[in-house]
Protein backbone atom coordinates (compact mmCIF):
# COMPACT_ATOMS: atom_id res chain seq x y z
CA UNK A 1 0.00 0.00 0.00
CA UNK A 2 1.45 3.37 -1.04
CA UNK A 3 1.44 6.14 1.57
CA UNK A 4 -0.01 9.58 0.93
CA UNK A 5 1.31 12.54 2.87
CA UNK A 6 -1.24 15.09 4.06
CA UNK A 7 -0.26 18.46 5.50
CA UNK A 8 -2.92 19.97 7.77
CA UNK A 9 -2.44 23.52 9.03
CA UNK A 10 -4.30 24.95 12.01
CA UNK A 11 -4.16 21.43 13.42
CA UNK A 12 -4.29 22.28 17.12
CA UNK A 13 -8.03 22.89 17.26
CA UNK A 14 -11.24 23.48 15.33
CA UNK A 15 -11.37 22.39 11.70
CA UNK A 16 -7.70 21.47 11.56
CA UNK A 17 -7.96 19.12 14.54
CA UNK A 18 -11.13 17.57 13.08
CA UNK A 19 -9.32 16.96 9.78
CA UNK A 20 -6.43 15.31 11.66
CA UNK A 21 -8.89 13.04 13.48
CA UNK A 22 -10.55 12.10 10.19
CA UNK A 23 -7.43 11.41 8.14
CA UNK A 24 -5.41 9.66 10.85
CA UNK A 25 -7.77 6.70 10.63
CA UNK A 26 -6.80 6.11 7.01
CA UNK A 27 -4.18 3.38 6.95
CA UNK A 28 -2.33 4.88 3.98
CA UNK A 29 -2.10 8.42 5.42
CA UNK A 30 0.97 10.09 6.92
CA UNK A 31 -0.04 13.43 8.45
CA UNK A 32 2.11 16.53 8.91
CA UNK A 33 0.16 18.52 11.52
CA UNK A 34 1.08 22.20 11.71
CA UNK A 35 0.03 24.94 14.13
CA UNK A 36 1.58 27.84 16.03
CA UNK A 37 0.18 26.30 19.23
CA UNK A 38 1.18 22.88 20.60
CA UNK A 39 -0.80 20.08 18.96
CA UNK A 40 -2.43 17.45 21.14
CA UNK A 41 -2.52 14.59 18.64
CA UNK A 42 -0.22 11.79 19.73
CA UNK A 43 -0.74 9.19 17.00
CA UNK A 44 1.71 6.97 15.17
CA UNK A 45 0.98 8.44 11.74
CA UNK A 46 0.88 12.09 12.87
CA UNK A 47 4.02 14.23 12.95
CA UNK A 48 3.54 17.50 14.85
CA UNK A 49 5.24 20.79 13.99
CA UNK A 50 4.94 24.15 15.74
CA UNK A 51 4.92 26.74 12.94
CA UNK A 52 3.96 30.41 13.06
CA UNK A 53 2.59 31.61 9.70
CA UNK A 54 3.39 35.20 10.67
CA UNK A 55 7.09 34.30 10.96
CA UNK A 56 8.93 33.49 7.72
CA UNK A 57 11.86 31.97 9.64
CA UNK A 58 9.48 29.55 11.36
CA UNK A 59 8.10 28.43 8.00
CA UNK A 60 11.59 27.95 6.57
CA UNK A 61 12.60 25.87 9.60
CA UNK A 62 9.58 23.64 9.00
CA UNK A 63 10.56 23.30 5.34
CA UNK A 64 13.98 21.99 6.34
CA UNK A 65 12.34 19.29 8.47
CA UNK A 66 10.26 18.02 5.55
CA UNK A 67 12.84 18.44 2.80
CA UNK A 68 12.44 15.88 -0.03
CA UNK A 69 9.06 14.73 1.36
CA UNK A 70 6.35 14.63 -1.34
CA UNK A 71 3.10 16.24 -0.16
CA UNK A 72 0.02 14.79 -1.84
CA UNK A 73 -2.65 16.84 -0.11
CA UNK A 74 -2.72 20.10 1.83
CA UNK A 75 -5.68 21.07 4.02
CA UNK A 76 -5.06 24.69 4.91
CA UNK A 77 -7.32 25.74 7.79
CA UNK A 78 -5.00 28.04 9.75
CA UNK A 79 -6.29 31.56 10.23
CA UNK A 80 -7.73 34.13 12.62
CA UNK A 81 -11.09 35.93 12.79
CA UNK A 82 -9.82 39.51 12.92
CA UNK A 83 -11.76 40.82 15.90
CA UNK A 84 -10.33 43.77 17.84
CA UNK A 85 -8.76 42.02 20.87
CA UNK A 86 -9.68 44.54 23.58
CA UNK A 87 -13.29 44.52 22.41
CA UNK A 88 -13.52 40.74 22.63
CA UNK A 89 -13.17 41.18 26.38
CA UNK A 90 -15.56 44.13 26.62
CA UNK A 91 -18.26 42.65 24.37
CA UNK A 92 -18.03 38.94 25.10
CA UNK A 93 -20.57 37.07 22.99
CA UNK A 94 -21.09 39.92 20.53
CA UNK A 95 -18.99 39.36 17.38
CA UNK A 96 -20.51 42.33 15.54
CA UNK A 97 -19.35 44.80 18.19
CA UNK A 98 -15.74 43.66 17.74
CA UNK A 99 -15.40 44.35 14.01
CA UNK A 100 -17.56 47.35 13.06
CA UNK A 101 -16.50 50.37 11.02
CA UNK A 102 -16.06 52.38 14.21
CA UNK A 103 -14.36 49.60 16.17
CA UNK A 104 -11.78 48.37 13.66
CA UNK A 105 -8.15 49.44 14.13
CA UNK A 106 -5.11 49.23 11.86
CA UNK A 107 -3.20 46.82 14.11
CA UNK A 108 -6.01 44.26 13.86
CA UNK A 109 -6.24 44.76 10.08
CA UNK A 110 -2.50 44.24 9.58
CA UNK A 111 -2.25 41.23 11.90
CA UNK A 112 -5.23 39.52 10.25
CA UNK A 113 -3.85 40.10 6.77
CA UNK A 114 -0.40 38.90 7.83
CA UNK A 115 -1.72 35.54 9.03
CA UNK A 116 -4.67 34.86 6.72
CA UNK A 117 -3.18 36.13 3.47
CA UNK A 118 0.57 36.80 3.60
CA UNK A 119 1.22 33.78 5.84
CA UNK A 120 -0.67 31.54 3.45
CA UNK A 121 1.39 32.86 0.55
CA UNK A 122 4.66 32.18 2.38
CA UNK A 123 3.62 28.68 3.42
CA UNK A 124 2.45 27.65 -0.05
CA UNK A 125 5.50 29.10 -1.81
CA UNK A 126 7.82 27.38 0.65
CA UNK A 127 6.26 23.91 0.23
CA UNK A 128 5.98 24.05 -3.57
CA UNK A 129 9.04 21.77 -3.97
CA UNK A 130 7.28 19.16 -1.81
CA UNK A 131 4.05 19.46 -3.77
CA UNK A 132 5.92 19.09 -7.06
CA UNK A 133 7.39 15.81 -5.83
CA UNK A 134 3.89 14.31 -5.62
CA UNK A 135 2.05 12.74 -8.56
CA UNK A 136 -1.26 14.67 -8.38
CA UNK A 137 -0.84 17.28 -5.62
CA UNK A 138 -3.93 19.02 -4.29
CA UNK A 139 -4.31 22.05 -1.99
CA UNK A 140 -7.67 22.67 -0.30
CA UNK A 141 -7.94 26.11 1.28
CA UNK A 142 -10.48 26.88 3.99
CA UNK A 143 -11.58 30.34 2.84
CA UNK A 144 -14.91 31.98 3.73
CA UNK A 145 -18.00 33.25 1.99
CA UNK A 146 -17.14 36.52 3.72
CA UNK A 147 -14.26 36.87 1.26
CA UNK A 148 -16.77 37.11 -1.60
CA UNK A 149 -17.13 40.66 -2.93
CA UNK A 150 -20.32 39.71 -4.75
CA UNK A 151 -21.89 38.50 -1.52
CA UNK A 152 -21.17 41.77 0.31
CA UNK A 153 -23.98 44.04 -0.84
CA UNK A 154 -26.64 46.34 0.58
CA UNK A 155 -29.72 44.31 1.43
CA UNK A 156 -27.82 41.19 2.48
CA UNK A 157 -28.30 40.80 6.23
CA UNK A 158 -24.92 39.10 6.49
CA UNK A 159 -23.05 41.86 4.64
CA UNK A 160 -20.98 44.83 5.81
CA UNK A 161 -18.59 45.24 8.75
CA UNK A 162 -15.96 42.52 9.47
CA UNK A 163 -13.35 44.68 7.76
CA UNK A 164 -10.22 42.73 8.72
CA UNK A 165 -11.68 39.29 8.08
CA UNK A 166 -13.41 40.11 4.79
CA UNK A 167 -10.36 41.90 3.38
CA UNK A 168 -7.93 39.17 4.43
CA UNK A 169 -10.10 36.39 2.96
CA UNK A 170 -10.61 38.30 -0.30
CA UNK A 171 -6.82 38.73 -0.46
CA UNK A 172 -6.38 35.03 0.30
CA UNK A 173 -8.71 34.16 -2.59
CA UNK A 174 -6.72 36.41 -4.95
CA UNK A 175 -3.44 34.86 -3.85
CA UNK A 176 -4.69 31.33 -4.44
CA UNK A 177 -6.00 32.29 -7.89
CA UNK A 178 -2.50 33.49 -8.81
CA UNK A 179 -1.06 30.18 -7.63
CA UNK A 180 -3.54 28.45 -9.95
CA UNK A 181 -2.10 30.39 -12.89
CA UNK A 182 1.57 30.16 -11.90
CA UNK A 183 1.61 26.55 -10.67
CA UNK A 184 -0.77 24.64 -12.98
CA UNK A 185 0.63 21.26 -11.99
CA UNK A 186 -0.96 21.68 -8.53
CA UNK A 187 -4.74 21.71 -7.97
CA UNK A 188 -5.92 24.55 -5.71
CA UNK A 189 -9.51 24.70 -4.45
CA UNK A 190 -11.04 27.36 -2.19
CA UNK A 191 -13.77 26.23 0.18
CA UNK A 192 -16.16 27.86 2.65
CA UNK A 193 -16.57 25.26 5.43
CA UNK A 194 -19.64 26.90 6.96
CA UNK A 195 -19.95 28.81 10.22
CA UNK A 196 -18.00 26.42 12.40
CA UNK A 197 -17.53 26.35 16.16
CA UNK A 198 -13.78 26.94 16.50
CA UNK A 199 -11.40 29.03 18.58
CA UNK A 200 -11.46 31.77 15.92
CA UNK A 201 -14.07 33.30 18.23
CA UNK A 202 -13.84 32.93 22.02
CA UNK A 203 -17.47 31.87 22.33
CA UNK A 204 -19.91 29.80 20.30
CA UNK A 205 -21.68 31.83 17.62
CA UNK A 206 -25.39 31.37 16.96
CA UNK A 207 -25.93 28.80 14.24
CA UNK A 208 -22.37 27.48 14.34
CA UNK A 209 -21.94 23.80 13.50
CA UNK A 210 -19.43 21.40 15.00
CA UNK A 211 -16.11 21.09 13.19
CA UNK A 212 -16.70 17.36 12.84
CA UNK A 213 -19.97 17.98 10.97
CA UNK A 214 -18.27 20.31 8.52
CA UNK A 215 -15.37 17.92 7.93
CA UNK A 216 -17.62 14.90 7.42
CA UNK A 217 -19.36 16.73 4.61
CA UNK A 218 -16.13 18.03 3.08
CA UNK A 219 -14.19 14.75 2.95
CA UNK A 220 -16.02 13.26 -0.05
CA UNK A 221 -15.84 16.62 -1.86
CA UNK A 222 -12.09 16.86 -1.27
CA UNK A 223 -11.68 13.36 -2.62
CA UNK A 224 -13.71 14.26 -5.71
CA UNK A 225 -12.22 17.66 -6.53
CA UNK A 226 -9.54 17.52 -9.21
CA UNK A 227 -7.88 19.50 -12.00
CA UNK A 228 -11.21 20.69 -13.42
CA UNK A 229 -11.92 22.36 -10.05
CA UNK A 230 -8.59 24.16 -9.72
CA UNK A 231 -9.21 27.81 -8.96
CA UNK A 232 -12.86 27.25 -8.04
CA UNK A 233 -14.58 28.63 -4.95
CA UNK A 234 -17.14 26.36 -3.29
CA UNK A 235 -19.28 26.16 -0.18
CA UNK A 236 -19.38 23.11 2.09
CA UNK A 237 -22.01 21.47 -0.08
CA UNK A 238 -19.97 21.78 -3.27
CA UNK A 239 -21.96 24.71 -4.69
CA UNK A 240 -20.07 27.56 -6.37
CA UNK A 241 -19.65 30.88 -4.54
CA UNK A 242 -19.54 34.11 -6.53
CA UNK A 243 -16.30 36.06 -6.39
Amino acid sequence: MSTKTILISGAANGLGAAFVDAYRTQLDAQILAVDRSPIDANHENVKRFQVDLADEASIKTFARHIKDTPIDLVIHSAGIRGLVPRLEEEHHGNVEACETLEAMDIATMINTFQINAAGTFLLFRTILPNLRLAKDPKVIVMSSRMGSLGNNYTGNRAAGSAYAYRASKAALNAIVRSFVVDVPEVTFVLCHPGRVETKLVRWKEDGAIRAQESVEGLLPLIERWGKADSGCYYDRFGDAIQW
